[in-house]
């Protein structure tokens, strides 16, 4: 009896465990299985690899083959297994032999889908399974189709990646007949540039209140919803959100594209260094918010993670689907149990929505033309609760646009470029100040940072009491208070930061609901 082993990494959320590819030929009836909790496409590698041996020219080994994926107890999916497993029956069969001692498991990482020709094929999910290799000081070889992917991570890792297009290569490699291509780092991050036309704030006509909320959510990492009829801008608004906030740094970018890069869609390199910008259909399933399924996969939430989660028409989406959001909303992370596995993503996305204010979409037009009656009314908001409306920092609502507004005497105002920079200094000050966003302070550091004057504790003590405002809302307006005041460079808060503040709270200020008519 013969035995081999190579390494490789599974993936289960975010963390790829370590897995010893053990291969042991023995004699009696031919067989070939797969041990050690491996999925359909893991179990189906034995007839890939089969083929890519006889078609590489190599000799299939006759008698009982046994690979055992160790630990047992971690779930194998994909095609990645199917290369450490060749290279495995090789090495035990005596058919490749070593070059050093210094390759065999888990000095080097081998992944990697077979073609039945032997041809490498790229696999999903590679750039997390590498990072953890980089961490662990092992080499990688992986497929020519997922070069451009884990270049990214040269820069920021002292990691060995080697790049092979076929099982003969990989095979000269070990054996040090011809070394296989070293990935080499680029000579700068490779961050992406955002291609076509920019979204600029200044295409918006008119909406002054609603680009000045846009600046404070943007600028404090604050969640928005905007409250109007169609065709007032609200989805324009949003669009520009992205050209607000400051670029990702080379840290935050790898973490986006890990999880990018585990996701359906995998990892895009012409988009690294880009925020993320999700923009589900209402349609979208509570699963498809929040992630899930048999595999746990990250849903839009963790895909938006370090950038912007856009519900358009949010009173349309299935309202279970909507209060999933809650926790993770407040606590950045999200928990994906399975009765297999469980999975943690992190979730400190920007959550930006835009609603009608009634089924017509008319409900407090000044042109009017509503004929919702109050009851309709009172059921089409009743689709979103109030727990979750209290989630929302900033609501605000956006008016239909006067016909002075298209004057091109009243177009100008403040380009995304302007804002952008006003944006970056106060997250700056922000960072420099606590090391987070004023949307994601603690209790406790709210009531430290946010600290408020005797005028200002007076105002918001009256607007609680007038509006009927609870604990949660009160700790928005505070962090809100305090971003306005970053954005004006002001080192405390004033009594006109909180009046403004409170404003940004136009869904709690409507105490009268519907029949306010």
């Amino acid at each position: 009896m013969t035995f081999a082993a190579v390494a490789c990494r599974a993936q289960v959320g975010l963390q790829a465990p370590l897995v010893r590819v053990e291969v042991s030929l023995g004699s009696g009836l031919p067989t070939f299985n797969i041990v050690g909790l491996p999925a359909a496409a893991v179990r189906e590698s034995k007839d890939r690899v089969r083929a890519a041996l006889i078609h590489s020219d190599f000799e299939f080994p006759a008698g009982r083959i046994t690979v055992n994926l160790s630990p047992a107890d971690v779930p194998k999916r994909g095609g990645r297994f199917d290369l450490p497993i060749a290279i495995g029956v090789l090495l035990a069969s005596a058919q490749l032999r070593l070059r050093s001692a210094a390759l065999c498991a888990p000095a080097i990482e081998l992944y990697g889908e077979l073609g039945l020709n032997g041809e490498l094929k790229p696999v999903c999910g590679l750039l997390l399974a590498a990072a953890h290799a980089a961490a662990a000081g092992h080499e990688v070889i992986i497929p020519q189709g997922n070069a451009g992917e884990l270049q990214v991570l040269l820069r920021a890792h002292g990691l060995t990646i080697f790049t092979a297009d076929h099982l003969l290569g990989v095979c000269a490699h070990l054996a040090g007949r011809a070394p296989l291509v070293q990935l080499c780092a680029p000579c700068a991050p490779a961050f992406a540039v955002a291609s076509g036309t920019p979204l600029d704030l200044q295409d918006v006509r008119g909406q002054l209140q609603a680009k000045r909320a846009l600046t404070v959510a943007a600028a404090g990492a604050h969640s928005l919803i905007m409250i109007g009829p169609p065709g007032a801008g609200k989805s324009m608004l949003a669009r520009r959100l992205a050209g607000l906030l400051p670029p990702l740094t080379e840290a935050e970018a790898l973490e986006v594209a890990a999880i990018a890069s585990i996701g359906d869609g995998g990892f895009n390199c012409a988009s690294f260094g880009l925020r993320p910008v999700r923009t589900p259909h209402h349609t979208a399933s509570a699963a498809a918010l929040i992630g899930g399924g048999a595999r746990a996969r990250p849903g839009e939430i963790s895909l938006a993670h370090r950038g912007i989660l856009f519900l358009d028409e949010l009173l349309e989406y299935d309202r279970r689907a909507l209060e999933a959001l809650r926790e993770p909303l407040e606590s950045g992370t999200v928990c994906i149990t399975r009765a297999a596995l469980q999975a943690q993503y992190p979730a400190e996305f920007q959550l930006v929505a835009a609603m009608n204010p009634c089924p017509c979409g008319r409900f407090g037009d000044a042109a009017g033309g509503c004929r919702c009656t109050p009851g309709e009314i009172s059921q089409y908001r009743a689709r979103i609760s109030a727990p979750l409306l209290e989630r929302l920092d900033i609501h605000v609502e956006v008016q239909r646009l006067r016909v002075s507004d298209f004057d091109e005497a009243n177009t100008a105002g403040e380009s995304s470029v302007a804002v952008a920079a006003r944006v970056a200094l106060a997250r700056g000050a922000q960072l420099a100040r606590q090391g987070v966003c004023n949307a994601r302070l603690s209790d406790a550091d709210t009531e430290r940072i946010c600290a408020l004057d005797a005028t200002g504790r007076a105002l918001l003590a009256q607007a609680m009491q007038r509006f009927g405002f609870s604990a949660r809302a009160r700790q928005k307006i505070l962090r809100l208070a305090r971003t306005i005041a970053d954005l004006g460079a002001q080192l405390s808060i004033s009594a006109r930061d909180v009046n403004e503040a409170v404003t940004y709270r136009a869904l709690d200020r409507r105490v009268a609901g519907p029949s306010d008519r």
